[in-house]
């Protein structure tokens, strides 16, 4: 039998590094979910977490106090969702001095989708930052942020090819960008053909691939048809027949993922950035799979006072 060839996700020793976006909770409950996964992920010790900016500052306030409770009270480094939706460059820009006065340093820009929804036409706001390229721009105008911007591999919905969409990536960069995550994806093979290209544009800032754990299918394949990302008839098969078997779903979502990251890491990728849906223990189990562990803070020792020695 021929030797099996080198596989990198067999060897904890490869440098993997990964992150994680989050949304802001609408309720008690919800709050709840969200930090119990925050402090589930943590250990692991994230390049980042981002969290995520409803179209038209709709969860403004929300998103804010969500990161300036990671930097007060978490050792995790926070990116924050920002767009150029519904809002003049005042209002933009006040929300940027507002991060970086909490402590934040690291700013997701997104020029943010229609308010009327996906589908629609994008109109910039009279006064506003007109795309996201104009955004990252303005956003290192007003500090030194570090800036993720986002990436498509199978294009935008709205952008007419590929090669547009690489264009507008190319005057995000050269705005500023320092690093782009990609719009969620299932098919590897799309995401390297799309990093070739990039590279063949010359960006060369790094491209991390958006991972989603299909959590729910119904739900993922909603996300799919809104974003323009292809969902294949295999990963459908997968999962036919489970609408109502829940503890089977859930294994074929665990092996879903764990199939998808580990291919990737097998073909060179060391940076993950994962949709949480602000759930944690199916991205949790990913990361174990990938040879990350949680660091484990060792009890302090109890000394025994030297008088109940004696006494004893």
């Amino acid at each position: 039998m021929a030797p099996a060839s080198f596989r990198p996700s067999r060897h904890s020793s490869r440098p993997v590094r990964v992150s994680f976006e989050f949304f802001p909770p609408k309720t008690p409950a919800m709050e709840e979910t969200l930090w119990t996964s925050i402090e589930r992920l943590a250990p692991l010790k994230p390049n980042f977490v981002s969290v995520t900016y409803g179209a038209g500052g709709s969860t403004r306030e929300r998103t804010h106090a969500t990161v300036k409770r990671i930097v007060d009270e978490t050792a995790l480094k926070p990116a924050a969702h920002l767009t150029c939706v519904s809002a003049t460059r005042e209002e933009v820009d006040a929300v940027a001095r507002a991060y970086w006065a909490a402590g934040v340093r690291h700013v997701v820009a997104l020029r943010g989708d229609p308010v009327a929804g996906i589908g629609t036409a994008y109109e910039a706001h009279p006064g506003g930052y007109a795309s996201s390229y104009d955004l990252v721009a303005g956003l290192k105008r007003i500090g030194d942020f570090e800036v993720t911007v986002s990436a498509y591999p199978e294009k935008h919905p709205e952008s007419p090819s590929i090669d547009a969409d690489i264009e507008i990536l190319k005057r995000k960069v050269d705005a500023g960008a320092d690093r782009a995550v990609t719009q969620f994806f299932f098919d590897n093979d799309l995401y390297l053909r799309y990093i070739d290209k990039v590279r063949a544009a010359g960006i060369n800032i790094p491209i991390v691939p958006g991972i989603l754990p299909v959590q729910n299918f119904k739900q993922a394949a909603n996300f799919a048809e809104r974003a323009g990302a292809s969902m294949p008839d295999w990963l459908a098969a997968r999962f036919d027949g489970l609408d109502e078997d829940v503890e089977t779903r859930r294994l074929i979502a665990a092996a879903v993922a764990a199939e998808q990251v580990i291919d990737l890491v097998d073909r060179g990728v060391t940076d993950l950035h994962f949709y949480t849906m602000n759930r944690a223990d199916l991205v949790y189990a990913i990361c174990h799979l990938l040879g990350l562990r949680a660091e484990i803070t060792a009890p302090a020792k109890t000394t025994v006072p030297a008088s109940a020695v004696a006494a004893a």
